[in-house]
C-alpha cells in the first residue's frame, strides 16, 4: 500500500508539472499573437466614399424585369481610387455595368490600400 501511494504521489506531481508548462507555454503563445490580432483590428479603416458613379442598367434588362444584386469586392489604393474588382456573384451582364460605374469611384485617401465588399443593386422599377 505504501509503495501504491508513493507512485501516485510522483505521478500527481508530474502531472502537476507538466500541466504547468503548459499552461506557461499557452500563456506566452497567447500574448505573442494577441497584439497581432489587435493590431488587425486597429489596421481595418472605413473607407468614406466620395464620388459613386451610378452604373448604366441595360435597357433590354430592365425592360424584361430582370434585375437583383451584384457583389464585388474591391481594392481601393491609398490615394482612394479602385484598383481591382472581383466579381463575387451576381448576373454577368449586370456585373460588367457595376464594374464600370465602380472603377469611377473615388475614396478618401488612407495609408494603405483597403479591401471593401460592396453591393451595385439593379431594380427594374426605378
Amino acid at each position: 500500500m505504501f509503495i501504491t501511494e508513493v507512485c501516485r504521489n510522483r505521478c500527481a506531481t508530474r502531472f502537476s508539472q507538466a500541466l504547468r508548462s503548459v499552461v506557461i507555454g499557452l500563456s506566452f503563445l497567447s500574448a505573442s499573437i494577441n497584439p497581432t490580432l489587435q493590431a488587425q483590428k486597429i489596421e481595418k479603416v472605413e473607407r468614406k466614399l466620395i464620388r459613386k458613379v451610378t452604373p448604366d442598367y441595360p435597357w433590354d434588362l430592365k425592360r424584361s424585369s430582370i434585375g437583383g444584386m451584384v457583389r464585388l469586392d474591391i481594392v481601393v489604393s491609398p490615394g482612394g481610387s479602385v484598383n481591382t474588382v472581383l466579381v463575387v456573384g451576381g448576373n454577368p451582364v449586370l456585373a460588367e455595368c457595376a464594374i464600370k460605374a465602380v472603377k469611377k469611384w473615388k475614396y478618401t485617401p488612407a495609408d494603405t490600400e483597403t479591401n471593401v465588399r460592396v453591393n451595385v443593386s439593379f431594380d427594374p422599377r426605378h
